[in-house]
This record gives structure tokens, sequence and C-alpha cells, in this order.
């Protein structure tokens, strides 16, 4: 829960206080005496970024972000000091606290230490840590609560992303996964449609069928919708989001330790899609906007498919399944078919889908690569920078295609040993006939240890970045 924050002209003094220090280090234009400049001045010299000043009646922390260069650098300068002076007021169980700085320095660092006050503890009988930080006051004239109250619901959408996702299976199955998606829409003003099983086979999901039918839980596939009546945009962006809530590998069954074990984290396409959804409608941004999310889980029961089978797609392509383990791929292409009906003016699928990926860069960015005009890649990888979520384009070349090609089918779904991810892509791209593109997840959407504000476990990526682009689009529109 996030704290109560309000905004006032300027701080009250024999408060718990953060001052954000502008690039100088001048320290003459805050309340502290000689004797507390003169430390702090010296203790700025090194690499210290906050410095922390107890008055035993208060805390101050003098607050330093590192100097960059670039703008959107010194933005996740200031949201990684939002993190640091989150561990600290945790520390000293701070509950009450007031800021001062300039606006953007104060939204960048806000914007890092609500991230960092994320937990998941639901399952935890003893809570470890009980302090939650109530109130919070920024001092400065030139904010708008309005943008206070943006920043925060992009939070909110970000941190049920991170619930999501840090959610097991024995809670979270494709059905939970519908019933949470239409919680998330009553709170944010959204419709959310829920296609179960029947459905499903009246639309010949042939994708999304075979990767369920190892499993004991029923398939669902998921219309999220808000349509505006003033939205700039005739024709919908379509978001679609990989749902597997969890992933064994099915008969190509996948080894435990460091893989199987994360395999809750294979629904972050998902998350991801209905967080951005989320803060797109409860922000009331003037766009029509539909997600799309197929979801199952991928076992190896009696009924699973095997590897060797040939399963007919939403729009009847045939694909031969040479691993079941490559299951992410078929119910996105039943889910890109569907899209078609929208015609829409862009489609971005979100999906946890090749190791490949996640070797090639690893968790410090996103595979991207698509059809879109080159406009729209600038435009997403600028969005990528201004919330450091980080966008690496891929080439899809037409010799890879060859991978792909099979003997008794139109596709097999699985390539060659080397890159894997282009040519899921290129899987990908056989399903769409509009602007594209793809991002691969595998990476960045799930930590094994705590990385800044994104915490450890789920952690929401593309949430902010879609936030982001959409509201660039918007304003280019």
């Amino acid at each position: 829960m996030q704290p109560a924050i309000t905004l006032a002209p300027s701080i009250q003094d024999n408060q718990h206080t953060a001052y954000l220090l502008a690039d100088s280090d001048d320290l003459s234009a805050y309340s502290l005496s000689d004797a507390e400049r003169s430390w702090a001045s010296s203790r700025l010299e090194g690499d210290e970024k906050i410095i922390s000043i107890n008055r035993y009646s208060h805390w101050i922390y003098l607050v330093k972000a590192p100097k960059k260069a670039a703008d959107w650098q010194k933005a996740e300068a200031w949201r990684g000091a939002g993190n640091k002076l989150a561990a600290a007021l945790k520390q000293q169980k701070i509950t009450h606290f007031q800021i001062s700085g300039q606006p953007q320095q104060q939204l960048h660092l806000l914007e890092g230490l609500l991230l960092s006050l994320y937990s998941f503890d639901k399952y935890k009988t003893k809570k470890k840590n009980s302090w939650r930080l109530l109130e919070l006051v920024l001092g400065n004239d030139q904010l708008s609560i309005e943008q206070v109250q943006e920043l925060q619901q992009v939070v909110t959408a970000t941190c049920a992303a991170r619930t999501l996702v840090n959610e097991p299976v024995v809670y979270l199955t494709a059905l939970q996964l519908s019933r949470e998606l239409e919680q998330l829409g009553r709170q944010a003003g959204f419709s959310v449609e829920v296609f179960e099983e029947g459905k499903i086979q009246s639309l010949k999901m042939g994708g999304l069928l075979a990767v369920n039918a190892g499993s004991t839980q029923p398939p669902t596939f998921n219309v999220l919708e808000y349509k505006p009546q003033n939205a700039v945009n005739k024709k919908p962006l379509i978001l679609v989001g990989k749902g597997v809530v969890y992933d064994t590998g099915g008969l190509s069954l996948k080894p435990t330790p460091g893989s199987m074990d994360l395999m809750k984290s294979d629904m972050s396409g998902a998350a991801t899609v209905a967080g951005a959804i989320y803060a797109v409608a409860a922000n009331k941004l003037p766009v029509h906007v539909v997600a799309l999310i197929p979801a199952t889980d991928n076992r190896p029961g009696e009924e699973a498919i095997t590897p060797g089978d040939v399963i007919s797609m939403c729009d009847g392509t045939t694909v031969e399944i040479l691993n079941t383990d490559a299951e992410g791929r078929l119910i996105l292409a039943d889910a890109l078919s569907y899209a078609k009906k929208y015609k829409p003016e862009l489609v971005l699928d979100w999906a946890t889908l090749t190791g490949a990926a996640a070797r090639a860069i690893g968790p410090e960015g996103t595979v991207c690569m698509g059809t879109a005009e080159e406009g729209v890649m600038k435009a997403l990888k600028e969005a990528g920078e201004q919330t450091y979520e980080r966008l690496v384009e891929f080439p899809l070349w037409e010799e890879y295609e060859k991978q792909l090609e099979s003997s008794i089918a139109d596709l097999t779904n699985l390539g060659g040993p080397n890159a894997g991810a282009i040519t899921a892509g290129l899987f990908l791209k056989h399903f769409t006939d509009y602007p594209w593109v793809h991002f691969d997840i595998a990476g960045p959407a799930f930590l094994t240890k705590a990385d800044s504000y994104r915490g450890k476990g789920g952690t929401g990526v593309g949430v902010r970045l879609l936030y982001r682009f959409i509201k660039n689009y918007i304003q280019n529109s």
C-alpha cells in the first residue's frame, strides 16, 4: 500500500526530511548548522549518495544522485537514489516524511522510492517487518497533484503486475488469472471478457488447446478493453501477453534447478499488458486499447501433445511440434490471429519466450523485433530509455525462416540451435498482417536477487515503458 502523498509550498522544520541536492554540492541553501555543513561537504567528496544526519528528534538526509550526461540517465540515477532512501527510511522505521528538491528530481526519486516499497508477503505467517511509510509530503510549489497521482497509478499498475507474477500456480490457475484480471478491470475502469474452453474450441484456437491438453485445469482467453469516448485513435492499439501460468515444458520436460522452479513467472507477458492497460485506464488516457491474454499451464499429462504431433492453428496454419517446451509461441499465435478482427493500428506482444533472448542480453534489457515502421520502433526505444527499460532490436532476416520449415506441415514450432529468439519471432510474424512488434522479456521479467527498485521476483517490466509509449503516442497523434 502506498503512503498518502500531499503537496506543500515548503517543508516544515523539525520533521524527518530529505533534501535532494542540485548538480552543485553547495549546501548553503539547506537548513544545516555550520558543523553539519562542514561534515556533509567532506562526505560528499566521496562516493556516498545519501548522507544521514541524526538530530535525535528527527533525521535529515542529503540525497545526491550520480552525475550523468543524458536526461534519461539522470532520471534513472534519481530512481536509484529513491531505492537507497527507501532502505534508509525502513531502517529507521520512519512513518512520516518530507522531501525537498527540484520537481523532476522529486518525481523520479518518488518513482524509485514507491517501487522499492513493494513486497510480496501474502504467504508469510510471521511478518518480519510491519513497518510502513504512511505519509509523504513533497515540498515544492511547481509540482501538481495530477502529476503525482499519475505516477502513483503507474506504480500501482507495475506492482499489480509484479504480484501476478509472484503468485504460485497453486493459486494462480488460468481461471484465477481471469478473475484477477476482472478485479483489475473493476478497479481501473476497463472491461474484461473471458472466453472459456467451449468458446476457445469454437474459435479453433489449436495452439492454446494443444498446450492445455496435458493439464487438468481448463484454459481461458481474456479480452481486456479500454475505449473512452474521446479516443484519439480510430483503430485500436492491441497488446498481447503470454499467459502460461506454469510451464513444466510438457513432455519435453525442463530441468528443475534454475529453470522449472522459476516457471510461475512464465505469465509475465500477461502481467505486463494487464498492468499497462490498468495504468492507461486509471489515468484516463484518451486512447482505445485492447489486451489479449491466452492463459493455460503446460503440463505432461496423459493427453499432452507430443513431439512429432501436427496441430492446426486459429488461422488454419498447420504446425509440427518438435518440442513441447516451445509452447508460448503457440498460444501467442492464436492471439495474434484473433487480433486481425480488430484491424489494429499496431500490435505489441510481450512474452517470456526464449532462453536465447535472456542469454543474449541478460536481465538488463528486453529483446524486440517486428514489422512496425521505423518511427514506431524509435518511439518505443525512446520510451524504453525514459523508463530505463531499454530495448535491443534483433533482425527478422528471411534467411532465418528456413529453420522453421517442416517436411509434413506448414511450420515447425522450433528453429535450429542458433538465433532462437529470432526464429521464435519469425514464427509469430507468420500470424500477423498488421504493424507488429514482439518483445521477449525472458531476461528481466523475474529476478532471483534484488536489483535496486526492481526488487527480487517479478519486476513488472514493460508496464512503465508501455504507458510512456502510449502517452507519447497520444501527444504526437
